[in-house]
Parts: structure tokens; sequence; C-alpha cells
């Protein structure tokens, strides 16, 4: 009995000194939930949801850190001091901004003569629409023309000053800036890409007289040719950088406030992850973070079960984000738009719909049901939430299809109220004349139609037959679509991840710390200079080390890829040419990659031009931190059939004419790997439900993936 006591002590310690050695913790702010997850050393993945807070987003991430500090039993501060290594935030916050409007009062500053480039554009109206619609209103600008002033200067093509820069100029636009009030300034000259001296000039006399507003410069955000591209990026970056800026800092001020002494990452929309200074001097670069999180997470699955071509799909409470992933490679754009605005950043490929769990169902003025993009969100939520929302949302009819459960929903955290979905339904079932569960069938199958359309616009509309992939579901509301969706587009396999409820938070472990650095060459292959090719390789390995050591990452420790942008002479867009030679770039290097080039575009659009002329447009660089895989627990191995994980039968609607059929539902928690189930059934697990339909099997891997297969 004396030695009883220290040993419960020590055990304690032990304990301790174990969590302090792991805790690496993901966050991802999304429009309805905010997901935490937690790693150690075991590679075992601890996940946690909570409701988003619209109003102020650092209250649910601090309410759903508070969630994993009780399942570790400790108090706030001293899980958060335990958080050594990082933690990965993914938000929409600037994406958002744009979409409402709620952006600062931004001025710019530009090259006499092209004050107008911004507002010019492609000299089309709205992107969503045909430009013949007389219709549509006008592009109206993020900046006014009052706004945008024009600058005594000029630089040629060859990076040649032909007119000094006017500090005069510089100075009166000043003024004009602090009469206005103007929060943000935005720096864009004409060639700065190539020799960017009067764009430092003239940030250096704006950040010392314009005290407190947020100035940036093209030369910084994106330094790369065309124009408007790089005005309206560097203006898109300028409009939401105070709202950015302001709210890292109040997100660090919160971890500091909550105890975390560790350092704090954002994931960027190119699909690294960076530094929050970074983050804050190019605020541009977190639109689409949350979405670029998730197809790293996708690709190590894959690794897992032995599949390369994969279709990543994310479907939490607002939206619904695909990435078609070919041959274990992210694939990555620059034609971004974030409502009417183009951001040219190299940003990961995954485009997204208005459909989520939270998508409001109505009927249009030619009485057809649709769903979204309008959404529920996190306040007031579905109607089964039961905190004031009236209108239908897609949870609402899986609530009544009988697909998710209303006591389990969220682990039992949130009990949903099936009257009031019922009620909310019937708001569209009465006008069409329809009975509640063929409303609530309707909706279920109008969802699944507008997220296959969404897959088909990026795959099969692209020439790429999507039976040759796996689909990869992720999301709090993906499981419980996943297999029908697979059926619309003829997909063989399914893939579920045991993380599916938080699988951006779980792309973030999988994501490199790192930057993409990228310059413009604008030359044909017969009058490419090497000498300037390998320069400016140098001078981006040179910026890329530093951006790198600003956050501890040893020279020694930096994996740098090359990769250039190519077409042939005539041609619009560009193709990425990847795994560029290191070193001294010579005559043998670049006939090694126009092959390469030939390969690739012979392999994306079915055709090459091995005599046309080849261009070299932008030479490009990703430096990363050296990455190892992430190690995944396995779970064990099955010691019986599946049936013991039965916990209760409910009746669920799977097809109308049969009505409801008693159905089995199994607690994911006591499954186990080897464990086989045949449809129709539901797995519940805390954050999410799986649906396997009658035509499907399910199997359970070793690292707790749900592998459904269409019967044949």
């Amino acid at each position: 009995m004396k030695d009883f006591p220290t040993s419960i002590l020590d055990l304690q310690s032990s304990i301790l000194e174990v969590l302090r050695s792991f805790m690496k913790c993901c966050t991802d702010v999304g429009g309805t939930f905010t997901d935490c997850l937690v790693l150690d050393d075991d590679g075992q993945v601890h996940a946690f949801k909570s409701p988003t807070t619209p109003a102020d987003p650092t209250v649910g991430m601090t309410n759903v850190l508070q969630k994993a500090a009780r399942h570790f039993r400790m108090e706030l501060p001293e899980f958060m001091s335990n958080v050594r290594l990082l933690i990965a935030h993914g938000t929409t916050l600037s994406t958002n901004a744009l979409l409402t409007g709620k952006i600062a009062k931004v001025g710019l500053l530009t090259t006499k003569g092209f004050r107008d480039t911004l507002e010019m554009r492609r000299g089309f109206k709205n992107i969503r629409t045909s430009r013949f619609n007389v219709f549509v209103p006008p592009y109206k600008p993020l900046v006014p023309r009052t706004l945008r002033l024009p600058i005594d200067e000029r630089t040629l093509h060859t990076g040649e000053i032909l007119t000094p820069l006017n500090e005069e100029d510089v100075h009166a636009a000043i003024g004009k800036f602090k009469e206005e009030k103007v929060e943000a300034v935005a720096i864009c000259f004409l060639h700065s890409y190539i020799n960017p001296a009067h764009e430092k000039r003239a940030l250096e006399i704006c950040r010392r007289e314009l005290n407190g507003v947020y100035i940036t410069a093209s030369h910084e955000v994106l330094p790369v040719y065309r124009e408007y591209e790089r005005f309206s990026t560097t203006a898109v970056s300028a409009a939401v950088g105070p709202i950015t800026a302001h709210y890292l800092s109040a997100l660090q001020q919160k971890l500091r406030e909550i105890g975390f002494k560790g350092t704090l990452y954002m994931v960027s929309g190119g699909g690294l992850v960076q530094s929050v200074d970074e983050s804050a001097r190019r605020a541009a670069s977190l639109i689409n973070s949350g979405p670029a999180a998730a197809p790293p997470g996708a690709i190590r699955l894959g690794q897992v079960v032995n599949w390369k071509n994969l279709f990543s799909v994310d479907m939490g409470g607002t939206s619904y984000d695909v990435c078609l992933i070919r041959n274990a490679e992210i694939p990555t754009t620059d034609y971004n738009w974030v409502g009417d605005e183009r951001v040219a950043m190299k940003m990961v490929d995954v485009p997204s719909v208005g459909a989520g769990g939270g998508s409001l169902a109505w009927i249009d003025t030619l009485g057809l049901l649709r769903v979204g993009p309008q959404s529920a969100g996190a306040d007031p939520g579905p109607a089964c939430y039961g905190r004031g929302g009236t209108q239908p949302a897609v949870t609402d009819a899986d609530l009544v299809l009988g697909y998710v459960p209303a006591d389990y929903f969220l682990g039992g955290e949130i009990a949903l109220n099936r009257d009031l979905a019922e009620k909310a339904i019937r708001t569209v079932a009465e006008p069409l004349g329809i009975d509640l569960p063929t409303a609530a069938m309707t909706i279920f199958t109008t969802v699944n139609s507008l997220m296959a359309d969404k897959m088909t616009e990026i795959s099969t509309k692209r020439g790429t037959d999507v039976r040759d992939f796996a689909l990869v579901v992720g999301g709090g509301a993906g499981p419980v679509h996943g297999a029908y969706l697979a059926d619309l587009l003829e997909i063989p396999t399914v893939i579920i991840p045991r993380y599916a409820a938080t699988y951006s938070a779980f792309g973030m472990l999988n994501m490199e710390v790192g930057r993409n650095c990228a310059r413009s060459l604008l030359m044909r292959k017969s009058f490419l200079e090497l000498e300037r090719v390998n320069r400016l390789f140098e001078e981006m390995e040179v910026e890329a080390r530093e951006v790198l050591g600003e956050i501890g990452i040893a020279p020694q420790d930096a994996v740098l890829r090359r990769s250039i942008d190519m077409r042939y002479l005539g041609q619009f867009h560009e193709v990425e040419i990847a795994d560029i030679p290191t070193g001294k770039l010579g005559v043998q290097e670049i006939e090694q990659i126009t092959e390469s080039f030939h390969r690739r575009h012979k392999e994306l659009f079915t055709f090459d031009m091995p005599k046309r002329e080849v261009e070299f447009l932008n030479v490009l660089l990703k430096a990363t931190m050296r990455h190892e895989p992430l190690k995944l627990a396995e779970i064990a191995a099955a010691t019986g059939g599946a049936d013991k994980a039965i916990k209760r039968r409910r009746p669920v609607l799977w097809n109308l004419s049969k009505g409801y059929e008693e159905t089995a539902v199994y607690d994911g928690d006591r499954l186990a790997a080897g464990h086989r189930i045949d449809g129709p059934a539901i797995v519940e697990e805390a954050a999410t439900t799986v649906v396997i339909p009658p035509n499907y099997v399910c199997a359970v891997d070793k690292i707790k993936n749900y592998i459904l297969t269409r019967r044949s």
C-alpha cells in the first residue's frame, strides 16, 4: 500500500510525458462546423467537431479545442501548452469576404495610362452568363476609378527603365488616399515582374506615410506577366488584407490566452502550409485554403489501398468540393475566380458547388424543386436542429429518409427533431402536390444530381473516364451520399475514410510546409537564354530558402522542385511541366524538357505538335520541408462476424415503391478490420453516418476505411 500512490504518480507523469511528445493539432473552420484533429506518436488521430460561430470564428475554434482537452482529461491551458509542433488552420474567411462584399476600401497606384486595366478585364461582362446578355449589370471593380491613381513611370518588358518614378505623384496619391480614408493600397506597375524597382520605392514611401494602412505590391503577390491577372490578384489581396491581418492577429492573441506556446501555421490555397506572417503579407494566398487541404489526405489514403487515380469529394454543411487526382498528383490551376474577381495564383484545382448538408430546398418560378446554393449554415442550421430554421435542408431530408439518426447526430451532442424536419419539408411537398417521403427523396436525389454534375464537369467533359478512378468521400454529409454519387457516375469503388467527417483537417496532417515561387520568362525555345533561365531559378531558390529559414527550416531540410509553364506558339493556355532537373540547365536538359512537354500535352489533350515552336512562359519553384508520409494506426482484426456490431434496427426508405424497410444499424466503434457488411445497412460513427445501399457491399480495412463496392 505504501508504494501505491507513488505508482499512480509515476503513471500520471508518464502519461503527461507521452502527451507532451505528440500533440500535433489541425483545425479547419468550415461554414457549418469547425473540425479539429489531434495526432499522437502511434499514428492515432483523434477527431472533434463543434459548430462554427460565424460572428467570431475564434469562439468556435476554442470550443472544439476545449472538447479535445476534455478528451485527454486536461484543462484547456494545459492541453494547449502541450501542442508544441503546430496548428495548421484552414479558413474560408478571405473567400467569404469577397463573396459578401465585406472588404476593405482600396486605393490603387498604377502606371499612367493603365488605371482602367482592372475594369476592362478581358473585355467580357459576367463570367457566369453569356457576354451577349444585355440585362447583366456591368462589372463593379474592387477599386473605384476615383481611387485608381496614375503614376508617371515606365519600365519596359526588358526590365529597362524608360521613365523614372515620379515620387511627387506618389505623394499626391497618398494625400488623396488619406482624404478618402482608404484601408488598403495596391501598387501595380507595368512590367514590375521583370524589374520591381519602382514598385519597391513606392511601397517604401506608402508604408512610411500611411501608418495603419494595409499595403501590398504586385511583385510581392504575383510576380508574373499578364497585366490584368496580376493587377486583379493584387487588388484582391489588398481588399481582403486588413480583415485577414486582423483575424490572424486576433487568432494569435486568442491562442496565447488559452495557453498555446507553439507555432501557428496557415494552409494556403496552393496546397502548402505557410507562416502567419507570410499569410498576412499575401492575403490572397488564403483563398480556397480549406478545400485545398483535402486532396493530400486522399493521396495518402490512396497509397494505403493502392489507388493512384482518385476522385476526392468533400460534402460539408455548406459546400461540396471536388478534385480529380491523376497518378497521385494534386492538380493546380491559375484560372481561379471568386465571384467576379480573378485570382491568378497557382491554387489546388478544387471547384465547389453550393451543395451540403445545410443546403436549402426551394421551388423556382417554373415550379421545379431546387437545392442550394443557399444554406442554413451553422446558425440557425437545418430545421431539425431546433434553432429556428424553417426551410427544408438536405439534412432534414436525410433524417426523414432514415439515413441519419435523430439521437446520435454528432455522437449524440445534437438531438435532431424529426417533427420539425417533416414540417419544413411539407413547405415544398404541398405546393408540388407530393407526399412527405416523396419530397424527402426528391431533395435527396436532386442534391446528388447537382453534385454529380459538378464531378462530370471536371472529368467526363474533359475526356476522363471516371470508371478508372476510386471515389474518396469526405465531409460530415459525404458518407451519406457517397455510394449514390458513385452509382450515378458508374464509379466502381468508394473509399470512406475513418476521418471522413474531418476530411480537410486530416488532409492538413499530410500537407507540406513551404512556399511556391514564380518568375516570368516569355521566350521561344529558339531564342531561349539559358543564362537567364538559370539565374531566375537561382533567385527563387535564394528567396525560398530565406522564407523557409524564417520559420526555422534549415537549408539541408528543404526540398526544391522545379517546373516550367510552356505552350505551343499561338496558344492561350499553358501546361505546367514538372520534374525539371536541378542545377545548371544546358541544351540537353532543354531538349528533354521540350520532349516532356509534348508528352504531357498529348496526355492531357490527346494530341501534340512536335514540329511547332514552343514557348517558355514562367519558371516555377516549390520549396518544402522534408516530409515523411503520415503513419496511420491500424485497428484490430475481426474475430467474429459483423453482426455482433449491430446496435439496433430502424425504418429506412431505400425505394419509394417498397416503402420504409427495417434496416440494420451498425456501431462503427465495434467494427474491426476484415468485417464485411452487405447492404442495405447503416453504420453510425460519432461524427458521420455511412449509408450502404442495397446494391453495395462494405468491407472494413486495416486502417478503418469503409470500402464500398457495387455488386455486379
